[in-house]
């Protein structure tokens, strides 16, 4: 399959930490928070160094940009987990208030979340987005062709990722 990538992208900066080509076809997006208030630079940054053994593909700020770290043919180092992140497009999105706990994300991240879940579907063929509300069930679900399923990073790794904030409105 030729992947390619969102035209929502304002910024990029290609992080090393991948794995070129992924070894699965996308049927996954696996959504993600930044835990802080970043601008999708800070994040690239973040993401630049081989220091932290992470990236994702994409990152959404609070103004609504989006920035891209892995290009989609390639699987980034997001979820905890490889298996996943082989079939996912992984995007981490900044909070904007992260003094309550539950990692609230602005109007303009949510919005520009929603519209590249759509592009990254439309893009694959995709035209469904399931949201199974289940580690189990959705891990266990076969997608059909035209179907792409949400994981959340909470499900891979002992973290709160990506925030009660977000993961209610999934």
């Amino acid at each position: 399959m030729a992947y390619t990538n969102s035209p929502l992208v304002d910024y990029v900066k290609i992080s090393p930490n991948s794995t070129n080509p992924r070894n699965q076809p996308i049927s996954v997006i696996t959504i993600h928070h930044m835990a802080g208030n970043l601008s999708v630079e800070s994040c690239g940054n973040i993401f630049a160094t081989t220091d932290r053994q992470a990236s994702s593909n994409y990152g959404i700020g609070s103004d609504g940009r989006v920035g891209m770290y892995v290009e989609e043919a390639n699987r980034s180092w997001c979820s905890s987990n490889r298996e996943n992140d082989h079939k996912a497009v992984t995007i981490e999105v900044a909070n904007d208030d992260i003094s309550s706990g539950n990692w609230h994300v602005s109007d303009a991240a949510l919005s520009k979340l929603i519209d590249l879940c759509v592009d990254i579907c439309q893009r694959n063929g995709k035209k469904k987005l399931l949201w199974l509300e289940d580690k189990d069930k959705t891990l266990a679900y076969n997608p059909k062709p035209d179907e792409m399923v949400l994981t959340v990073h909470r499900w891979f790794a002992n973290k709160s990722c990506p925030g009660d904030w977000l993961y209610s409105r999934l």
